[in-house]
């Protein structure tokens, strides 16, 4: 006797529930019907419906199929004619510090020096003598002059305030900073940039960021840290956002969003990767006991929080002239961040040995592992001691990375195929700095810059992230977060000043949504649970305001969530 086309059904679905521990009961929680539903699957199957039940999806298909699977209690939403896609993920970016960033005050929008100097002004007015004047993330290489302000302009501005304008690998003080902070000429700090007479500039690296005393922040209880990370996650579900990797943190920040799952308050999946301090002596002991005494591996956690990759900050970054270069910065990058050696190629935190030594441990003790690594020179030196350790256990198969990167040669793009090295990346920064790197880094060196057509064509795993760390705005925050926003660029090469740079380089709609979607479910070994719509996986969908596939491109920037689902329930939904 032959099954019914819906009984065979029904018994596929219990073998399922069973397999997935769950109720039998084939009644779906939800179905979502009349949609365009780009599954992302290995067929980039276009569905009409899809049904839900405790949290997974459990049926893909046409309208009538699934309908048809609805119980008394189903929840049934038209999404009338919508697209409907995987929720996204974000790959690199930092919620905590995000949350809390304008608690206080907004942080201004900045393009020119004209802008900085206004919004300098009007502090000096609010503000007492000796407060200070604080902008947590300044990069004046995304200023139209790219100039940073002088100390003369800084000090005639406010003379009796002092300043901190902070790059995070560079910054700017004022000479009431200085005198603020017990600062002279002869301070020792090779951080302080200097003119040709020995006089500061008032042009601060990093490591002078310890020496600036500034005011002591209002300490919030962890109650308020966990209100307003709450409310970031919030503003990433208006987006479409689903699943989050934390990117660099500790046991301190994992306990929270633990704790926000435990009160049923968390709307977004997070991946916490856990970073490594720079050690102060050649003995890794003690650092390795750090490590041990965290108590985690990667992998460890549930669906909603678990434990990523061990990272390290290998250089400094491209907007403060620090990010560790294949070759000298040139003259240009003299100019503008006040380098004197012609020789100089960048910071670099750790040596080869040093790097190896954690990387090993890593490797032997089931640690994914990445490092932060903005410049060339990063990219190659990591990947030697990839190639190292690669010989005492092979790590093709295990997931490391490189975040950022942003300069890929074809050999290193060939050296990351054959050790199975993923490209974490940030589209924003491209959108926000690709026209400064080509002024001062030349047309040569940025035809390696977020080059994703030849990373993919090289059958590199590209990931999507954002870096997003301050500001609450998904476009005019400091890293703009908006994934939709970073779509457009990979596949317009389009820069927030309107040139297109290396358009050969464009990618399709359809892989900027899988560098989004399952891409970066690969990447923390989660694409058997989410990444796409398929029947099993975890039930984290978006409605969006338009169609990602057909819609005029530069529409797709201005892309939002009409509807966002996660674990098969709303977590936002747009009025």
């Amino acid at each position: 006797m032959k099954l019914t086309t819906k009984l065979l059904l029904a018994v596929q679905f219990n073998l399922l529930f069973l397999l997935l521990g769950c109720s039998p009961s084939l009644t779906p929680d939800m179905i979502l019907f009349n949609g365009k539903i780009i599954t992302v699957d290995q067929k980039s199957t276009i569905a009409q419906a899809v049904a839900v039940k405790e949290g997974k999806i459990t049926a893909v298909g046409t309208n009538d199929e699934i309908k048809k699977l609805a119980g008394e209690k189903t929840q049934l939403i038209d999404v009338q004619g919508k697209t409907l896609i995987p929720g996204l993920d974000d790959a690199h970016l930092h919620p905590e510090w995000a949350a809390v960033s304008e608690l206080n005050y907004k942080i201004p929008d900045v393009h020119s020096l004209a802008d900085i100097f206004t919004w300098i002004k009007s502090e000096t007015q609010v503000k007492k003598n000796g407060e200070w004047i604080i902008m947590p993330k300044m990069f004046f290489t995304r200023l139209k002059e790219l100039k940073q302000p002088t100390l003369a302009q800084l000090d005639s501005l406010a003379p009796n305030n002092p300043i901190f304008l902070n790059g995070t690998y560079g910054g700017m003080i004022n000479t009431c900073a200085m005198k603020v902070s017990g600062i002279t000429k002869e301070t020792d700090n090779p951080g302080f940039l200097k003119d040709k007479d020995g006089k500061l500039t008032g042009n601060i690296r990093v490591s002078v960021f310890k020496l600036v005393k500034l005011p002591k922040e209002k300490e919030l209880t962890y109650q308020e840290k966990l209100n307003t990370l709450q409310a970031m996650l919030s503003r990433y579900n208006e987006l479409g956002i689903t699943s989050l990797c934390s990117g660099d943190n500790d046991q301190n920040n994992f306990k929270m969003y633990q704790d926000l799952h435990k009160a049923g308050n968390l709307t977004v999946r997070v991946c916490q990767n856990i970073v490594l301090p720079k050690p102060t002596t050649k003995d890794f002991n003690h650092l390795v006991d750090s490590i041990k005494a965290l108590g985690y591996v990667t992998g460890q956690g549930d669906e909603w929080t678990r434990i990523g990759r061990m990272k390290l900050f290998l250089d400094g970054g491209i907007l403060t002239g620090t990010a560790y270069l294949r070759e000298p910065w040139g003259n240009k990058a003299k100019a503008i961040f006040g380098i004197t050696d012609s020789t100089y190629r960048g910071v670099v935190n750790f040596t080869h040995d040093q790097i190896l030594a954690i990387a090993k441990y890593a490797v032997e003790n089931n640690w994914k592992f990445t490092a932060h690594s903005t410049g060339g020179g990063g990219v190659d030196l990591l990947l030697d001691v990839y190639e190292e350790v690669n010989k005492i256990k092979p790590i093709k198969d295990l997931r490391w990375s490189i975040i950022h990167g942003n300069f890929f040669t074809k050999e290193a793009i060939e050296r990351m195929k054959n050790l199975g090295v993923y490209a974490d990346m940030q589209p924003a920064w491209f959108y926000k700095d690709a026209d400064a790197v080509k002024y001062i880094l030349g047309d040569e060196r940025t035809k390696t810059f977020q080059n994703y057509r030849t990373l993919l064509d090289n059958g590199i795993m590209v990931n999507g992230g954002s870096d997003h760390m301050v500001g609450w705005d998904s476009k005019t925050s400091i890293n703009p977060y908006n994934p939709f926003l970073a779509m457009w660029t990979m596949i317009t090469r389009t820069t927030e000043r309107g040139t297109v740079i290396l358009p050969e380089e464009a990618i399709t709609r359809q892989e900027a949504l899988k560098i989004y979607t399952i891409n970066n479910a690969f990447a923390s070994s989660e694409e058997k649970i989410k990444g796409s719509i398929e029947v099993g996986k975890l039930a984290d969908m978006a409605v969006l305001s338009a169609d990602l596939y057909e819609c005029p491109v530069d529409q797709i920037k201005d892309i939002v969530a009409d509807l966002t689902i996660v674990g098969g329930k709303i977590v936002f939904k747009r009025k």
